[in-house]
């Protein structure tokens, strides 16, 4: 390499503020995980997200109504539904996207009760009688039904997923870099991870929001990015290590590492969240919590790779260094 790793601008002194990074990422998770615990204690299914039908069965009816839906209006819904012996009927209220509220949609009315294996027809019939006393426009967006045996199946197939591609993940970074570089990677893919979960757990208990398969979809994707990321940093480490480890201390040469990848990481990242921002704003309704999950993913993903895992790094090497010399 004809370049010193020594003469790189340092932008960010990752090294030297490691603790105020590993704070902040203390700071992002503490709020998520709190939630998961608290709603794994408050929801029937001992779930740390609020799931949707796709993973515990039964059915879910969108209306498109022109007029407001306050949180009263909801509270006088559900209880005319309960009345009529809709079982647990949660109903939220959605904002569509702009192409939809140029169409006098105002809002989508959703609400989810539970599957009836018999006369599913007339159910529906029955509360979109309900929904028409108060609101005599509402008309029937769409409907969706998943029975309890195909959302059970559904939530395994998601679970074995998810874990054969942390598993492979795994594999390929424990063969591709040595054991801090590996280890340091998947901590930072838990962190990504984690915050998202956290952030959604939260969303579950303030705003309703349910996950279902395309939650899934998104978040598969959140660790292959995130794990990109990452990689481009440590292979940058490696590769200034090979040639520099005698002229320059480690953290000198993480630090310029860092500095080296981090014009490309924030670029990438950046392009990427304006495309999704835009999908997020000017998408559809359906679309909104997988974009959402990508927005976040990517977010801390870019965080992790610059602040969390290569400071791992480093603080392991410290460690490594301090018992040789204690030996010695």
């Amino acid at each position: 390499m004809s370049y010193s790793v020594l003469n790189t601008k340092k932008i960010i002194d990752v090294v030297k503020y490691r603790w105020l990074w590993l704070t902040i990422s203390f700071l992002l998770l503490i709020p998520g995980v709190i939630a998961m615990i608290y709603s794994v204690i408050q929801y029937p299914t001992h779930s740390p997200l609020r799931v949707g039908i796709d993973f515990t069965g039964g059915s879910i009816i969108q209306y498109s109504v022109s007029e407001n839906v306050s949180s009263e209006n909801v509270s006088d819904i559900r209880a005319k539904l309960v009345e009529h012996n809709v079982e647990n009927p949660v109903i939220q209220v959605l904002k569509p996207s702009t192409s939809d509220s140029e169409n006098s949609i105002k809002y989508i009315l959703s609400i989810k009760t539970k599957f009836a294996e018999e006369n599913q027809s007339e159910e529906i019939e029955k509360i979109t009688e309900i929904i028409h006393t108060d609101y005599p426009d509402a008309q029937v967006v769409q409907t969706n039904s998943v029975g309890p045996v195909l959302g059970q199946q559904l939530f395994i197939n998601s679970m074995i997923a998810v874990t054969l591609a942390l598993l492979g993940i795994i594999i390929y970074l424990t063969i591709r870099f040595h054991f801090e570089f590996a280890l340091a990677a998947i901590l930072a893919l838990c962190h990504d991870l984690l915050f998202v979960l956290g952030v959604f757990s939260i969303l579950g208990l303030v705003a309703g929001v349910q996950i279902d398969s395309l939650f899934v979809t998104a978040v598969l994707t959140v660790l292959g990015f995130s794990v990109h990321d990452t990689i481009v940093v440590f292979d940058r480490i490696r590769e200034n290590n090979k040639f520099y480890a005698k002229k320059a201390t480690y953290d000198d040469i993480v630090n310029a590492s860092v500095n080296q990848t981090l014009a490309r990481s924030i670029n990438t990242s950046l392009t990427t969240l304006i495309t999704l921002g835009a999908l997020y704003f000017f998408g559809g309704v359906t679309t909104k919590d997988f974009v959402l999950v990508m927005i976040l993913g990517i977010a801390i993903g870019t965080y992790s790779s610059i602040f969390f895992a290569s400071t791992l790094v480093a603080w392991w090497n410290d460690v490594v260094m301090a018992k040789k010399a204690g030996n010695n």
